[in-house]
């Protein structure tokens, strides 16, 4: 395993009710976050981070994707998906984007879910504690609005001044009781096309 990695935090929440109505089946909503020292922490300006980024992306995206794939219990069970990153004060945004924003990162969770839609994301910067957000949408339609959710944990001494952390979300189903339609509704209601949806001409 990586020598950065500090620690791995999983968080699990099941909803029963929402709106004073039974959630059936129930929704459940997960987070894996991997908490590591930035590797690119103490050098000044670093303009290349390729050789990082292909050394600890890939081992961070399969063990974070086989740590939530054995929350869920499979691949099939996870719906909806996506991946966050937070960086430490010290450290610049484009470091904890660079572990996250890699293919070499986010496809071993896109192959294990066998996902067809980008992985919606989050990547920001603040100090321990600061709440983790994992946007998620349906793992195969971004237009699906009943699984736009938010996995929300927070680490209690992460990250530090010095470190970055990065994350992958999921839950088993959409928003208990979703009502409101989906974009291609949408879209026809206002005679648009799903390519073009301003209508830019």
């Amino acid at each position: 395993m990586l020598a950065e990695l500090r620690k791995v935090i999983t968080y699990d929440e099941t909803i029963h009710r929402e709106g004073q109505r039974a959630a059936t089946p129930p929704l459940r909503m997960i987070g894996v976050a991997a908490v590591v020292t930035n590797p690119w922490a103490g050098r000044d300006y670093v303009e290349d981070l390729g050789p990082d980024i292909r050394r600890m992306a890939p081992p961070l995206g399969k063990m974070l994707t086989e740590r939530l794939i054995a929350l869920a219990g499979s691949g099939d069970a996870i719906e909806a998906y996506g991946k966050a990153c937070i960086a430490g004060t010290n450290c610049e945004l484009e470091h904890a984007s660079a572990l996250i924003h890699t293919l070499q990162f986010g496809n071993f969770y896109r192959e294990a879910v066998g996902a067809k839609s980008y992985l919606g994301f989050t990547n920001t910067r603040g100090p321990a504690n600061t709440q983790i957000q994992i946007p998620l949408m349906d793992k195969h339609d971004t237009g699906r609005r009943s699984h736009y959710l938010t996995v929300q944990f927070s680490i209690p001494d992460a990250p530090a001044a010095d470190e970055i952390v990065v994350a992958l979300g999921a839950s088993t189903g959409g928003r208990p009781h979703h009502r409101i339609g989906d974009r291609y509704s949408d879209l026809a209601a206002i005679g648009r096309d799903v390519e073009n949806p301003a209508g830019v001409s």
